[in-house]
């Protein structure tokens, strides 16, 4: 394996870790917050289709992503609702959500578009071109940095961008911030933060339209960045791999960069190689596209460490009288 074959495998890795990166952040900030969401893959294929949707229509994908965060936004003030103003099971809610989405999607690409549940193929400004960074085309002949500047670094479209620079930025507003010091209160103790006289149930709302926004992302990314449309059930299972990463950063964004970028990276080897021949056994092409989903069993088995949710996670709170 040559360094090219490396550094290609390494790009593949960031474009399929992307979405599961935006999900896993979604979920950080509801899940800080005391509110367990399974149903970050409805929210992701809502997105996915209103902005493959928007976007074949309008031929204009910032329309598409609007339209997805959208999309998702509607689905997580449902699970909002159900959970934190009726305070009804998480966990249900979440797979409600999943269901909703999941029929939805298809029923309402096939009455709009008739082409069996997908919409039409986007091209030119519908979708999320790549973007070559500054100087990026004179340092490619580089040796090494050169190779990893103008072939890894750059020519990824936006929204990749955009993904890297939340983790950051949910650091900072976590653990920088007043409002991300109640958000983690919240989750940890609401009753503490009621007291201070600061509402639980508003700081639960903004952390799942926060959730909302950044499914939102990682569904557009799907529709108009990695792919070229939506097509049916097109996450594949991404919502429950971005919660199992999650689970094995241990609710940290840091930590989920490296989680979301594993699950990429494993991905991209089976794309990469479908076949291994190790000698003694031949690995197929369906053992190496399970990879990623065996691994997430694994972490939610609980033999990477031992992880613990927030204290109030799951918990619908009741104000005292």
């Amino acid at each position: 394996m040559d360094f090219a074959t490396i550094i290609e495998i390494l790009d593949s890795a960031v474009r399929l870790g992307t979405p599961l990166l935006l999900a896993c952040l979604a979920g950080l900030f509801s899940e800080r917050a005391g509110i367990f969401d399974i149903g970050l893959e409805g929210k992701m294929l809502m997105a996915a289709f209103f902005s493959g949707a928007v976007a074949a229509v309008t031929g204009n994908a910032w329309l598409g992503l609007l339209a997805g965060i959208g999309g998702s936004m509607s689905l997580a003030m449902v699970h909002g609702l159900a959970s934190i103003t009726f305070r009804g099971n998480q966990l249900i809610s979440g797979v409600a959500v999943n269901f909703l989405a999941s029929g939805f999607t298809v029923l309402i690409a096939q009455s709009w578009f008739q082409q069996g549940g997908r919409t039409p193929q986007l091209s030119g400004n519908g979708r999320f071109e790549p973007i070559t960074l500054p100087g990026a085309e004179a340092v490619k002949d580089v040796p090494v940095i050169g190779q990893i500047y103008s072939n890894l670094i750059s020519g990824h479209s936006i929204l990749v961008y955009v993904a890297f620079a939340m983790v950051p930025l949910t650091w900072w507003v976590l653990f920088r911030t007043r409002f991300g010091l109640r958000l983690r209160a919240v989750g940890e103790n609401p009753e503490s933060v009621d007291t201070a006289g600061v509402s639980v149930i508003r700081l639960r709302y903004t952390a799942v339209a926060i959730t909302g926004a950044l499914a939102g992302l990682a569904g557009t990314y799907l529709a108009t960045g990695l792919a070229a449309g939506f097509v049916k059930e097109m996450t594949a299972g991404r919502g429950y791999i971005a919660l199992a990463a999650l689970i094995f950063a241990k609710w940290r964004p840091v930590p989920a960069l490296g989680a979301t970028m594993l699950f990429g990276l494993l991905e991209a080897i089976s794309n990469r190689y479908p076949n291994i021949d190790l000698g003694v056994v031949n690995l197929p092409i369906q053992f190496m596209q399970a990879v990623p989903y065996i691994l997430t069993v694994v972490i939610l088995a609980g033999f990477i460490g031992k992880a613990i949710p927030p204290r109030a996670g799951g918990q619908p709170y009741v104000k005292e009288r």
